[in-house]
C-alpha cells in the first residue's frame, strides 16, 4: 500500500462513502446516449465534447436530473496514443469536466479506461508506456477539476494496477478501480474478482468494483465476492444485461425497474456505490436513485 499519499476529498458527504457510512450514485452509459443524440458513429466518442459540448453537457443534465451523485466525463479513450494529433489529452480532459460540471451533479469522476493495447510480452505495449499514458490521463483529470479518478472496465489486472499507480502517484484524487469479468467470473488472464479486489486494495486505492460485460444478478456473485476479501468501499456498474444484435444494433434485455430490482440485493450484501452501464439510460439512474432513497 502507498505511504503517506495525500488525499484530497471533496467534501464531508464524499468521505463519508469512503467511509461506507453513505451511498453515491454515479450516472449511467454516455455511449448509448451519444448513439441516440446521432453523436456515436465513426469518430472517437470522447472528441464529442470538442465538436458537440452542449449536447454532451445536456446528457450528464439528464442524468444530473434523474439523481446521480457522480457525472463521469467523457473520456473513456482519451489517451495520448489514442488521441494522436486529434486534440491533446489535457484538451480533452477540460472540455469533458466542463461538460460534466454543466451537467449539475454534484461529483465529477475523471474516467479512464484501457489503452485498448496488450501488454509485453503478451503484446507491443511496455509497462513504462502504460504508466506515462495514465499519468497523463490522470493529472489531466486533476489539473480540470475533477472530484476523483475512475479506472474502468479493465479486462486485464496488470494494466489496472499500472493504472492506479500512476493515479495514486502523481495527483492526490481519490482513485476507484473497476474490473470487468466473463459469465465465469474471470478477468482476459484469468484472474477472479477476490484476487483483482485485493491487490488493488494493496495498492491503496479508495473504492474498487466491477463494470460492464454482465447483468446485475450475474455480477452479484462477483461483488459479494470482493466484499469479503477487502475492507474498502465496492461499487458496480453493470450492464442492462448481456446484449443481441436485432436490425444490426445492440439491444439491450432489462428495463430501469428490472434492472434496480437486480441491483437491490447488492446493496443487502453491502455495496454502497452503484450505477449502470452500457445500454442505460436517465431512467435507470432514476430507477437506481428511487431504490437508494427507500433505503435511507
Amino acid at each position: 500500500m502507498q505511504a503517506s499519499r495525500t488525499l484530497h476529498v471533496s467534501d464531508a458527504r464524499f468521505q463519508k462513502a469512503l467511509e461506507k457510512e453513505g451511498t453515491l450514485l454515479f450516472e449511467g452509459a454516455m455511449g448509448t446516449m451519444l448513439f441516440k443524440a446521432g453523436l456515436a458513429g465513426g469518430e472517437l466518442p470522447d472528441l464529442c465534447c470538442l465538436s458537440h459540448p452542449d449536447t454532451v453537457a445536456d446528457i450528464h443534465r439528464q442524468y444530473a436530473e434523474a439523481g446521480a451523485d457522480i457525472a463521469i466525463t467523457n473520456t473513456f479513450g482519451s489517451n495520448a496514443d489514442k488521441l494522436g494529433d486529434k486534440a491533446t489529452v489535457a484538451e480533452v480532459f477540460n472540455a469533458a469536466t466542463d461538460c460534466a460540471r454543466k451537467g449539475g451533479a454534484p461529483y465529477v469522476a475523471g474516467d479512464i479506461g484501457p489503452t485498448g493495447q496488450m501488454l509485453e510480452p503478451f503484446g507491443a505495449l511496455s509497462e513504462e508506456h502504460a504508466y506515462d499514458l495514465f499519468a497523463e490521463e490522470a493529472r489531466s483529470a486533476e489539473t480540470a477539476g475533477c472530484d476523483l479518478v475512475l479506472i474502468e472496465t479493465m479486462a486485464d489486472l496488470a494494466e489496472a494496477k499500472i493504472a492506479a499507480r500512476a493515479a495514486l502517484e502523481t495527483t492526490e484524487l481519490p482513485v476507484f478501480v473497476t474490473m470487468t469479468f466473463d459469465a465465469s467470473g474471470h478477468t482476459l488472464m484469468g484472474n477472479t474478482p477476490a484476487q483483482a479486489a485485493e491487490e488493488l486494495a494493496k495498492l491503496g486505492v479508495q473504492v474498487v468494483g466491477i463494470n460492464c460485460s454482465l447483468g446485475p444478478s450475474a455480477i452479484r456473485p462477483f461483488t459479494a465476492d470482493m466484499l469479503e476479501h477487502v475492507s474498502c468501499p465496492v461499487m458496480t456498474q453493470p450492464n442492462a444485461g448481456l446484449p443481441s444484435m436485432v436490425d444490426g444494433r445492440e439491444v439491450y434485455p432489462l428495463d430501469a425497474e428490472t434492472f434496480a430490482q437486480e441491483i437491490a440485493p447488492m446493496l443487502d450484501d453491502g455495496v454502497r456505490i452503484i450505477g449502470s452501464c452500457c445500454g442505460s439510460t436517465p431512467e435507470f439512474t432514476a430507477a437506481l436513485r428511487a431504490l437508494l432513497d427507500q433505503r435511507q
